[in-house]
């Protein structure tokens, strides 16, 4: 490709709309081009990313026995309904209706769908496992959309679900997926991290499993294990409880005067205690009904392991101030577990129970408790993990601190069990002609957020650093001058000898300075460059650049391309 017939637009200037470094850079180098909010046109360049990336996606799949197939983008209402997800899924969730008034949705994700064609299409065990996969734009409506493909409204995935006989066959198909996943992302050049995680609003009851490139501007926070392969998403991350001893202050059991004091660090500047002395209680309300939850002051609420704990809600949130005021009768600053209503459920963190003297609300506006005694005071339900786990703490595992990190979520692998069989009618039919229903597995690698989430680890100052398997070209030649027809003449013939050895190369043929070529080359990010120059070509040399390493090199016009196609060979075979 001649880069004088490229549509690569590229920019000097940072968008004012691009927050993260892998959307500045996406626009700016010319891949993409915003269309709305969270919904992006994908240029020449940014298209054969993704393409190299669906074909690494494709390879591995293929190679564990999956089978590509591909399902309606639009999905109909009624095998929603029948899963149970229509009305739980959310906001997220794209609506529409067809001319005879029919309810459908966009597919943010096919298990609906994919189950109808199984229990349509399986009747024997003997059909069983099944690995069936596809690559496809998928939707959901981000409230935020933001960072550019990493939380957009469109965006393209591959699915690809399981279909077994039994829990056995499931976790064998887990790991094979498990596998197929670490060798995609190591073949993309991207360091990540499998971590255990939560489910979400895809369900089921197995394990899960996220793949977490690392990266500064990652949304998610993960911890890991300094000693064992122990990783977590921190939503997921089972805490052990610790006590610590906290008598609040000399005397008795009292009641104090808290005029306007709302928050924590109020109470603990106020009464001059520490954090770890004080219990939150917090008034949920999940759907349609409420809950009392009850946390160590310096601890943050995990309102993941509290939904999970209570069942599963479509929605949980704090309860807005004129519920607190009209159930408890006191503002939300002042909640406290003393003479909590009948029929309240309280539900409590690990750690309160532990815990001897405590600071807390008196469900009495701008009054609270000291010296409270939990273990006489208090009227505890139900005693769950529900905090966030802190860097620092002992492994479950192994004992050793855990760390922390950001991270971005490129895949995902669940094992769904009958979630989804049971409830469509997915079965089939065993040994001894037994009906059963198939046992599920799904599993999902976002493409098009692998290509940001590569950018956010790999670029500089001057632009992206592409790896070599998802380059969008493996090296550009810059003639210096299109003026010295020797310069010209020798640029030409290494084009094409490169195209004859089967290397992806764009020839820069535009009448511009070398100056502006060699910052679009970078900020592109093609993995080598090759400058011909009218001084080098005299030695009978060319220059060859490393954009990784930013290591140059002379090398002579009879050996560089044979030295190209080896550094090219090592890194894709790397």
């Amino acid at each position: 490709m001649r880069v004088s017939q490229l549509l690569n637009p590229t920019l000097r200037e940072v968008p004012a709309e691009a927050e993260v470094i892998s959307h500045q850079l996406m626009v700016r180098a010319g891949l993409i081009r915003k269309s709305a909010a969270g919904v992006y046109t994908y240029l020449p360049l940014g298209l054969r990313i993704l393409r190299k990336i669906e074909n690494i996606v494709r390879e591995e799949m293929d190679a564990k026995g999956g089978q590509e197939v591909l399902m309606p983008v639009i999905q109909p209402a009624e095998l929603w309904m029948e899963s149970g997800r229509w009305n739980v899924y959310g906001d997220e969730l794209f609506r529409l209706k067809d001319r005879h008034n029919r309810e459908f949705c966009l597919g943010p994700t096919h298990e609906e769908i994919i189950t109808d064609l199984i229990r349509g299409e399986v009747r024997s065990y003997k059909q069983l496992p099944l690995l069936l996969y596809q690559i496809q734009n998928k939707y959901r409506d981000e409230r935020r959309p933001r960072f550019g493909l990493m939380r957009g409204r469109e965006f393209i995935m591959k699915d690809l679900y399981s279909f077994d006989r039994d829990e056995a066959g499931l976790n064998e198909s887990y790991q094979k997926m498990y596998e197929a996943y670490c060798r995609i992302f190591s073949r993309c050049g991207l360091a990540y991290r499998p971590v255990e995680a939560d489910a979400g609003a895809i369900g089921g009851t197995g394990g899960t499993h996220e793949f977490m490139v690392l990266a500064e501007s990652g949304e998610n926070g993960v911890v890991y294990c300094s000693e064992c392969d122990f990783a977590a998403n921190v939503e997921k991350a089972e805490c052990r409880p610790q006590v610590i001893e906290n008598v609040v202050v000399e005397g008795e059991r009292k009641l104090v005067h808290t005029p306007e004091i709302r928050t924590i660090d109020e109470v603990c500047g106020f009464l001059a205690v520490p954090k770890t002395s004080l219990v939150k209680s917090l008034l949920y309300q999940g759907d349609d009904k409420l809950f009392l939850v009850l946390i160590r002051g310096d601890r943050e609420l995990n309102e993941i392991k509290l939904n999970n704990a209570l069942g599963g809600f479509v929605s949980l949130e704090l309860a807005p101030s004129h519920v607190v005021e009209g159930l408890l009768g006191c503002e939300p600053g002042s909640v406290g577990p003393v003479e909590v209503p009948v029929g309240l459920m309280v539900v409590a963190d690990e750690e309160v129970p532990l815990m001897k003297k405590v600071v807390c609300g008196a469900n009495q506006t701008d009054y609270h408790i000291v010296n409270a005694d939990p273990s006489l005071e208090f009227r505890i339900d139900q005693i769950h993990d529900l905090r966030m786990v802190e860097p620092g703490e002992a492994c479950l595992k192994c004992g050793a601190p855990l760390k922390e990190a950001r991270g971005i979520e490129v895949g995902q692998v669940f094992k769904l069990g009958t979630k989804y069989s049971k409830s469509l009618g997915a079965t089939f039919l065993d040994e001894n002609g037994e009906e059963k229903p198939c046992v599920m597995g799904c599993y999902g690698v976002g493409v098009s957020r692998s290509l940001a989430a590569s950018i956010e680890q790999n670029h500089d100052d001057y632009g992206i650093i592409w790896p070599m398997p998802i380059a969008p070209y493996h090296c550009i030649i810059v003639p210096v001058s299109t003026k010295d027809a020797q310069v010209v003449a020798e640029a030409d013939k290494l084009y094409h000898e490169l195209q004859r050895l089967g290397v992806e190369v764009v020839l820069d043929d535009r009448d511009e300075r070398a100056g502006v070529k060699f910052k679009d080359a970078d900020l592109v990010g093609y993995p080598l460059r090759v400058t011909i120059g009218s001084k080098t070509l005299a030695n009978g040399q060319v220059e060859l650049r490393e954009r990784k390493t930013g290591e140059t090199q002379l090398v002579s016009v009879e050996d560089v391309a044979g030295k190209i196609k080896s550094l090219i060979e090592k890194a894709l075979s790397s």
